[in-house]
C-alpha cells in the first residue's frame, strides 16, 4: 500500500468516527422499578407511628381518671372543659362558626396560643384556611359556648412537617378549642 492510500483510509476512518461518535447521547433507564415497594414501607411505618401515638394517648387517658374521655370516630379523642346539656343543633356543611384554640404538647406544654391563633372564623368543610384535620372534626362535636379539649394523634394533627421551631416531627398534640358562635346557615 502506497501513502496516498494510507492517508485515504486514515481520513475515512477518522471521519467514521466523528461521525459516529457525534450521535446524541440516549436517555437512560431508572434503576429502580416501580412495584410499589416505597408507598407499602411508608403505609406501614405510618401504621406503626399511629399504633404507638394511640398507646401513649390511651395511657394518658387510663391515668387521668378526673375526666370523662370520649373516642371520636374520626381517630381522636376528647373531653369537655365546659359542657352544654341542651339539644342545640351542632354544626353542618356550611354553617359560620367563630371560635379560639390553643396547642399544647400531651405534657402541657404550650406550641400554639389562643393569642396567637387569634379569633377563628370558619365555614364548616367550605373554607380554604390552614386549619388541622383534628381541629376541623373537633367543632363538628361541639354546641355554641362549649370548650372542648382534643387529644390529636400526629396525623391529625401538625404529622411529618410539625411546626418549624416549635414543634417537630409526628408528635401528637391537644389543642383546647372554645366555640364562640355558630350562624346557622340552613337555618329552617
Amino acid at each position: 500500500m502506497n501513502l496516498h492510500m494510507l492517508h485515504k483510509l486514515f481520513y475515512i476512518t477518522f471521519f467514521s468516527l466523528l461521525i459516529v461518535s457525534c450521535k446524541s447521547p440516549e436517555a437512560r433507564r431508572p434503576v429502580q422499578s416501580q412495584s410499589g415497594t416505597f408507598i407499602k414501607e411508608s403505609a406501614q411505618r405510618n401504621k406503626e407511628i399511629y399504633e404507638a401515638e394511640k398507646k401513649y394517648i390511651e395511657n394518658i387517658i387510663a391515668i387521668d381518671t378526673s375526666k370523662t374521655y370520649y373516642s371520636s370516630e374520626n381517630g381522636f379523642w376528647y373531653y369537655y372543659n365546659k359542657r352544654d346539656t341542651t339539644q342545640a343543633p351542632k354544626p353542618k356543611t356550611g354553617d359560620l362558626v367563630e371560635f379560639t384554640y390553643s396547642i399544647k404538647d400531651l405534657n402541657g406544654n404550650s406550641i400554639l396560643t389562643e393569642k396567637e391563633n387569634g379569633l377563628q372564623r370558619y365555614k364548616i368543610d367550605q373554607s380554604n384556611q390552614e386549619l388541622i384535620s383534628g381541629v376541623r372534626d373537633g367543632i363538628k362535636l361541639m354546641n355554641e359556648g362549649e370548650v372542648v379539649t382534643l387529644l390529636l394523634p400526629s396525623y391529625k394533627a401538625y404529622g411529618y412537617y410539625g411546626i418549624e421551631g416549635k414543634l417537630g416531627t409526628n408528635i401528637p398534640v391537644q389543642s383546647t378549642i372554645t366555640l364562640r358562635s355558630i350562624q346557622y346557615i340552613n337555618e329552617k
